[in-house]
């Protein structure tokens, strides 16, 4: 496999070289070395090495690593002492009966699954150009019954094919890692890194199937919902189809937005749920995205809102 530039592990290998430290498995502590030498050795540094340094770190077991990765114990250990030769330190602490992670070790551990994953997302965001469907990562219970509106109109301008969406319970992350090219996501979600835009603010409702008891109630409490054994804190990441279902055939009571409440049907019925605040609703994307498709999108929201004030 050829080398992969390695520039999110210039951090770890600036302390493994440079680190204080004596002679105590320190970082710096086998050797010094200079910058150029540090390039020298990141430009080397092959994704098969970082895998294989990942397995033997997460296991702390040689042969449990090797299992994993599918290849032998011995090549294995050969392939770490080299990476360690490479890099001047000790990343391991090897006995007899354990194996442990050196403070190099750690810090190396920590850069090399960020590099990977840098890596993943650079693959996933290369792959995608020339896709044409806009990916919307999305949970069920997040503007969902908005969403669907915005959609409606957004396939009937730009073609039946131009979406898809990514049910997920952490859509921010399916942003950053290059799963989605834009979110569907709550305000108090973390989105550093992200654009954002105002889309609604929803106020929370119990789906409940018809003939439950809740059904008959004007209003609920957290505290009601959480002494019913189908009540679900977490909403399994399907559409907004198959989680109506879900509450019409009594498998499960759901708190969502009340965006939905015109899509539910005669089989589920939403009450409000009190002593819960309402929920900003945000799209997000990359900051740095230029994406024609998210601000057509976002013209689109923007048209939305405009028809309901004229019409409010």
């Amino acid at each position: 496999m050829p080398p992969v530039p390695m520039m999110p592990i210039l951090k770890a290998l600036s302390l493994l070289f440079h680190g204080k430290g004596g002679n105590d498995g320190q970082p710096g502590a086998m050797t010094k070395k200079t910058p150029s030498i540090t390039l020298w050795v990141m430009k080397r540094i092959e994704v098969r090495e970082l895998e294989y340094f990942l397995a033997v770190a997460d296991t702390l077991h040689f042969a449990r690593a090797a299992e994993r990765l599918g290849i032998a114990p011995p090549p294995l250990s050969r392939a770490i002492a080299q990476l360690e030769r490479r890099l001047g330190t000790t990343l391991f602490e090897r006995t007899s009966r354990r194996v442990e992670l050196t403070p190099a070790g750690r810090v190396f551990r920590t850069e090399a699954r960020n590099t990977l994953r840098s890596l993943d997302r650079a693959v996933r965001r290369t792959q995608q150009v020339g896709h044409d469907a806009l990916r919307i990562a999305t949970a069920p219970g997040t503007g969902s019954g908005l969403l669907r509106e915005i959609l409606r109109d957004y396939l009937a301008r730009f073609g039946r094919d131009t979406v898809e969406l990514v049910f997920t319970r952490d859509q921010a992350s399916a942003v950053r890692d290059g799963r989605a090219d834009v979110a569907l996501v709550c305000s108090a979600e973390d989105l550093t890194g992200m654009d954002v835009q105002d889309v609604t603010t929803e106020h929370p409702v119990a789906l409940v199937p018809i003939d439950h008891p809740f059904a008959a109630r004007r209003t609920l409490t957290p505290a009601c919902l959480l002494h019913d054994r189908t009540y679900a804190a977490e909403l399994p990441p399907v559409g907004l189809d198959a989680l109506i279902d879900l509450v019409a055939t009594g498998q499960l009571v759901a708190v969502v937005g009340d965006s939905v409440v015109d899509r539910l049907g005669r089989h589920v019925a939403a009450v409000p749920v009190t002593g819960l605040p309402p929920r900003n609703v945000l799209l997000a994307w990359p900051a740095d995205s230029h994406d024609p498709r998210v601000a057509n999108l976002l013209d689109l929201i923007g048209q939305f809102h405009d028809h309901n004030s004229a019409v409010g």
